[in-house]
């Protein structure tokens, strides 16, 4: 069997996704990044992205938009302000944030809010094609 760790992902209002998982793929702000059981203890923002799940052999794809994660090596926790997942994005909403990510470039008044704009906007528009 193999080694797993706790995973939880959670919104303000609930949790979305939990379980045992093999491993997760975060969108990290300084580059993407796999946990994998015993990882070293680290906190990180996330850049708008897809966090890949392996959860007892089923892979769930969620997007997030603000979000950071707490690694332990038993456990991985992602508090996530806004987070959808993948499967359930219709090209409607998909349209819609990608209308919210450029209001927000056009309003950005500082590098790093261009560039969190700009990242939700090439994820957004990579899961439309």
């Amino acid at each position: 069997m193999a080694q797993t760790f706790t995973f939880e992902l959670v919104s303000p209002e609930k949790v979305l996704l939990a379980g045992e998982a093999e491993q997760v793929q975060l969108p990290g702000a300084e580059g993407d990044m796999t946990i994998l059981p015993g990882h070293s203890p680290l906190i990180s923002t996330l850049r708008p992205g897809v966090i890949d799940v392996m959860l007892g052999g089923t892979r769930s794809r969620i997007f997030v938009r603000q979000a950071f994660a707490q690694v332990e090596p038993d456990r991985l926790t992602v508090l996530a302000e806004k987070a959808q997942d993948v499967a359930e994005l219709t090209s409607a909403v998909i349209a819609d944030e990608l209308a919210a990510a450029e209001s927000e470039l056009a309003q950005a008044k500082t590098d790093e809010q261009r560039l969190v704009a700009n990242q939700a906007i090439a994820t957004l528009s990579s899961l439309r094609a």
